[in-house]
């Protein structure tokens, strides 16, 4: 079940608001994605200060599997990337949801979040693949 704090995307990205109340979120991979890419060896992430687009492309994850792309759930510019991820990919795999967060972002639109799923609509969606 994926924790209902957040949004979700049908590629497998969620996003939270990071309760700052400055518009920040904070954004990762579901635990679906980390566990169908198996272990995790490798994250390219984007800059702090880079622009990121709803759906576009934010980096590259590389597992034992495949390289995958990351997109962004949404809009706006990174302020903040999670460097623990470039020592510890594993992170990810290990906590999806918390330790293995992968980017904080300042929304340029926060009602952007309304047109992402819930976690039921996501949970609902993960079980018709």
């Amino acid at each position: 079940m994926s924790p209902d704090d957040r949004k979700y995307t049908e590629e497998h990205e969620w996003v939270m608001i990071d309760g700052s109340d400055d518009g920040t979120a904070i954004a990762g991979i579901t635990e679906y994605a980390q566990d169908q890419l198996g272990d995790i060896v490798f994250f390219e992430l984007p800059k702090i200060g880079d622009s990121v687009a709803h759906l576009g492309k934010m980096g590259e994850v590389e597992s034992v599997k495949a390289v995958s792309d990351l997109f962004s759930p949404i809009n706006g510019t990174v302020t903040e990337i999670n460097e623990k991820l470039l020592d510890h990919p594993e992170l990810v795999n290990e906590d999806p949801f918390g330790e293995g967060w992968i980017i904080k972002v300042a929304m340029a639109d926060v009602t952007e979040l309304d047109s992402l799923m819930s976690s039921q609509d996501y949970d609902t969606f993960i079980a018709g693949l």
